[in-house]
């Protein structure tokens, strides 16, 4: 199986408004009021003449978000011919404070449902389709154009909030390994390890059934823990709304420290964490006798588990007297998997983002990332022994199977807050060795990211 082919997940996290609750509306009282495309709302409908800031007081929260993304292929690539591609996701959800509503001290709920559309540019103009490629130029592409339950959770705190547990159907990015989602390319967008560990790590909007449970030692330090169904049949297109456990072939168990310390006073967030996979695994080179399988024509070799592990960084490091959140941040990531089974066996990437370089502009953003990605020499070697198996060595015959090696790729971004509720962000991303496949052409592709909330 091609490697991109288990995952495409990203790490867009979506919640939004449903009809049930624009008819809540009007049974409620006005309050603060934003007019439709008010730049200081963080809706475009705005506040719904204050109804929906009196929901959400009383504890009903609802949202319509977007994001949609665009990727054209500038130079390079598999194939030179110059094409525009265009992605989206809609997500609609709610958020329900069960204090509020009910007087369940600590309690909450969401339910969120998403839709995914449109094609990606990576898929067939970037990388080599015969074996797909790793990142993403589009990262709201992958895991079907469908509809889908994303989350169905509920939450509830005790000990006085030091200990919190929630159950239902959520991804593993969700709270394990998170990171933000503002670049556009997959290698710096997301939970990093469902990106290279898809097959077993569902990140958004992928669900499961789930359960993680957090403590905090201190306000500044917490520990979690997590147990997530491990069911492929979750990643099918007729699955979207399932619910049942029926092919369920184990469980991923996540662990993870989270500090969140002030660092003179500027925010930072430092994550470290493992994981392990109860379910069987297959072999990437050898076959039960230690040989390569490819050649041997025996089946590859099952494994009891799969693992690995994951250590991120964010830090602000600069700030303005006038408005603390500008300034200078820079972020890392870095994940290692298991050697025997997983296609990439690490992937490190680190990046800088200012807010607010212009005073004209003080809440725009510019980012810079780098990444590299790493392929397990097993499953390198793999391939070499499918081509020696069908006696072919030249690149350009069809049946040649692609080596892939290491993929690099970088992003500059300017987000344009136009507004609270909607952000522009143009970008230019390179990829060198598109898929780890040395043969093809480095590749500049432009790109545009929207992201706006209704």
């Amino acid at each position: 199986m091609p490697a991109n082919t288990s995952r495409r997940d990203g790490g867009t996290l979506l919640c939004v408004a449903t009809a049930t609750a624009i008819t809540a509306c009007a049974l409620t009282g006005p309050a603060f009021s934003a007019d439709m495309f008010d730049a200081d709302s963080p809706y475009m409908f705005g506040d719904w003449n204050g109804q929906r800031s009196d929901l959400a007081r009383r504890g009903y929260d609802f949202k319509l978000d977007y994001v949609g993304e665009a990727g054209a292929n500038l130079h390079g690539g598999y194939d030179h011919d110059h094409v525009a591609r265009y992605s989206d996701q809609i997500g609609l959800g709610a958020h329900l404070d069960l204090q509020k509503i009910l007087g369940w001290h600590g309690a909450d709920f969401q339910v969120t449902v998403t839709d995914r559309n449109g094609d990606n540019i990576s898929n067939d103009r970037i990388n080599d389709p015969r074996v797909g490629g790793f990142t993403s130029a589009q990262e709201v592409w992958g895991r079907g154009q469908i509809w889908r339950l994303t989350q169905l959770w509920y939450r509830q705190t005790f000990l006085d909030d030091k200990l919190d547990i929630k159950v239902g159907r959520f991804g593993e990015g969700e709270d394990f390994n998170s990171f933000p989602c503002d670049f556009q390319n997959l290698a710096f967008c997301g939970s990093q390890v469902g990106n290279w560990a898809g097959s077993i790590w569902y990140n958004w909007p992928v669900s499961q059934w789930a359960m993680r449970v957090k403590y905090h030692i201190t306000p500044e330090l917490y520990a979690q823990v997590g147990a997530f169904e491990q069911n492929p049949s979750n990643l099918e297109n007729d699955n979207g709304f399932k619910l049942s456990g029926s092919g369920t072939e184990g469980a991923l168990i996540p662990v993870e420290l989270v500090w969140t310390p002030k660092v003179q006073g500027l925010p930072g967030e430092y994550r470290i964490g493992y994981y392990y996979s109860s379910a069987d695994a297959t072999d990437v080179y050898k076959d039960s006798n230690g040989n390569a399988a490819a050649l041997s024509g025996n089946s590859y070799r099952s494994a009891s588990s799969k693992h690995g592990m994951w250590l991120g960084a964010r830090q602000q490091l600069t700030s303005l007297a006038s408005d603390g959140s500008r300034g200078l941040s820079v972020f890392a990531n870095l994940t290692l998997h298991d050697k025997k089974t997983n296609a990439i066996d690490n992937y490190v990437q680190a990046g800088v983002v200012y807010k607010g370089l212009l005073d004209a502009r003080p809440a725009d953003d510019i980012g810079l990332g780098l990444a590299r990605i790493h392929v397990n020499p097993a499953y390198r070697h793999n391939a070499e022994a499918v081509n020696a198996a069908n006696d072919v060595s030249s690149y350009d015959d069809s049946a040649y199977l692609p080596v892939q090696r290491t993929e690099y790729s970088a992003e500059l971004n300017y987000g344009i807050h136009v507004a609270n509720w909607l952000t522009l962000r143009p970008n230019v991303q390179y990829i060198r060795h598109p898929g780890g496949v040395s043969q093809v052409d480095d590749a500049l592709i432009g790109g545009l990211k929207v992201q706006a909330s209704f």
